[in-house]
């Protein structure tokens, strides 16, 4: 069923206005009965613009509704006093707090958010940790070498070779052509080696 943007009007595929005795095509959307769960609208109904209009004049949600039920309703906590949440403890794959902990939605976010900034606090540290690793130049260095700030000396190693069989004219079938590189990668690693990070 394919919507048009900004109108909210939908293919008919062949179905007819809801409206008694009208036969035009039925292309919007309205609320039908009530779902009987908090979460959704229940079945719509169909109408021809002229009749969505005049539906949506009358429109009524609370219509047979009892004055507590209205007030249950319209209540921000509506629907979180069930016990089948939608977010179920084993549903929770990325180490948040899980929501059907809470009673309450506010908390429920208000911890996520504490759960984010203090990862995000962490992942600044240790990156700044890796960065005291290095100097400038040193990290310019990894960077020509393809390294992450938290390498060891057997990999970085093993990149420099790697390298030099890609670059190294005697390596790669007599190709001159990767002169400069070499260059840079020669000078990186005899950069790294003296490290103190390496030490």
């Amino acid at each position: 069923m394919r919507q048009h943007r900004f109108h909210g009007r939908y293919d008919s595929d062949g179905r007819e206005c809801s409206w008694p005795g009208c036969e035009e095509a039925g292309e919007f959307r309205a609320p039908g009965s009530r779902s009987p769960s908090f979460d959704g609208p229940g079945d719509y109904r169909w109408f021809c613009l002229e009749h969505v209009r005049e539906f949506n004049a009358g429109y009524d949600y609370f219509e047979g509704m009892e004055a507590e039920e209205i007030f249950r309703a319209q209540s921000p906590l509506h629907g979180w006093e069930h016990t089948a949440r939608a977010f179920r403890p084993e549903e929770t794959v990325d180490g948040a707090p899980h929501w059907a902990h809470f009673s309450d939605p506010l908390e429920a976010i208000q911890a996520r958010a504490r759960q984010h900034v203090k990862r995000r606090r962490s992942e600044v540290q240790d990156e700044m940790r890796a960065n005291a690793r290095f100097t400038a130049a040193e990290r310019g260095a990894l960077k020509v070498l393809g390294l992450e700030l938290d390498v060891d000396r057997k990999t970085m190693r093993m990149r420099y070779t790697r390298l030099l069989r890609q670059y190294h004219p005697d390596q790669n079938g007599g190709d001159h052509g990767h002169a400069e590189k070499l260059q840079k990668v020669v000078e990186a690693y005899n950069l790294l080696k003296k490290a103190a990070a390496f030490a």
